[in-house]
């Protein structure tokens, strides 16, 4: 679909994709070939490979070396996720910017569409800091399948402004704010002159630097917004990077860095102890959860009990649905 016929322009702006590469042989020419196939006729694609220890790299010059839409940028050293998207960044010649993973897939027409949807929105609103989320699906490999709905893709009003930065440090949602599956780098599309404002990524976060680059967008007024449509498949992996330890340390190192925002708003103590009460939940430390909870029901009681009964049945049956057999 041209773009033109989408989103009022008569010659189509260049489009950067962004692929981070890290270890991901086995997967990083599917991710590949759907940034190649994308129906969008102008576009750029940058490869980041972030120091891998496998082939990835190899497999990737080898793929593009008669492919003058794409180059290889490669890392002498681990700088994680945020660091490989601002290397993205600072080699981007595309008026807009798509992120793509290197163990996902998408489809032809995820970057016609994410333009038409952020356009289309910025005339209507007036808005100029927009983040536009793609739909998708994420595949485990035992069948379980779960419907990945992009962030602002329902409802009346889109997510903006403090209150989504507040909604994602201590869950505080609006009932007419569609929140869906959070704001992943991964099926991310912006103006390059957006990401620039928020000042790209955070490389002191080796998790959660896709929440941080949202609470830095929104806490600037930033709108959020998302397609209807699928437009892109996520295989669901592990890593040492994706562990709970990790993933709590990153959440606690949100907390600091916002300490004056969120005391503010009265939410320090909450995001400094909701990530432990997880923590322990994911270790099966019972005990631990339990003192946790205890205090934070006693300083929320409404906000903690909302929390748990809203999310805690679809983790566990998130759980047991990853765990089951084919």
């Amino acid at each position: 679909m041209l773009e033109h016929e989408t989103s009022g322009y008569d010659i189509a702006p260049l489009v950067t994709i962004g692929l981070t590469c890290f270890n991901a042989q086995d997967t990083i020419l599917r991710a590949l070939d759907s940034a190649l196939a994308q129906d969008w006729p102008n576009i750029e694609i940058i490869i980041v490979d972030d120091d891998s220890a496998d082939d990835s790299a190899r497999i990737v010059e080898a793929a593009i070396v008669n492919e003058p839409r794409a180059r290889l940028i490669r890392h002498d050293v681990n700088m994680g996720p945020a660091g490989a998207r601002n290397s993205i960044l600072k080699t981007a010649r595309g008026e807009f910017i798509a992120f793509f993973d290197d163990d996902d897939e998408s489809l032809p027409n995820r970057i016609s569409e994410q333009m038409k949807v952020l356009v289309l929105y910025e005339k209507r609103v007036g808005a100029s800091l927009v983040a536009c989320y793609a739909s998708g699906e994420r595949r485990y490999d035992n069948g379980y399948l779960i419907e990945l709905r992009a962030i602002g893709s329902m409802g009346d009003e889109c997510p903006n402004g403090p209150g989504l930065a507040e909604h994602l440090l201590v869950y505080r949602p609006r009932t007419d704010w569609f929140y869906g599956t959070g704001t992943p780098s991964c099926a991310l599309f912006a103006r390059k002159q957006t990401i620039y404002k928020v000042g790209g990524f955070d490389e002191r976060l080796r998790r959660v630097e896709d929440a941080d680059f949202a609470i830095r967008l929104a806490l600037l007024g930033g709108h959020f917004i998302g397609t209807s449509a699928n437009l892109f498949i996520q295989y669901a992996t592990s890593a040492a990077d994706k562990s709970p330890e990790k993933n709590m340390e990153a959440e606690l190192f949100l907390a600091e860095k916002y300490k004056d925002f969120l005391r503010t708003i009265g939410g320090y103590y909450y995001a400094r102890h909701w990530p432990k009460l997880r923590y322990w939940h994911f270790m099966r430390r019972y005990f631990m959860f339990a003192l946790e909870l205890a205090g934070l029901l006693t300083l929320y009681p409404l906000r903690a009990s909302k929390h748990l009964l809203t999310t805690g049945p679809r983790r566990l049956a998130h759980e047991r649905n990853i765990r089951r057999d084919r």
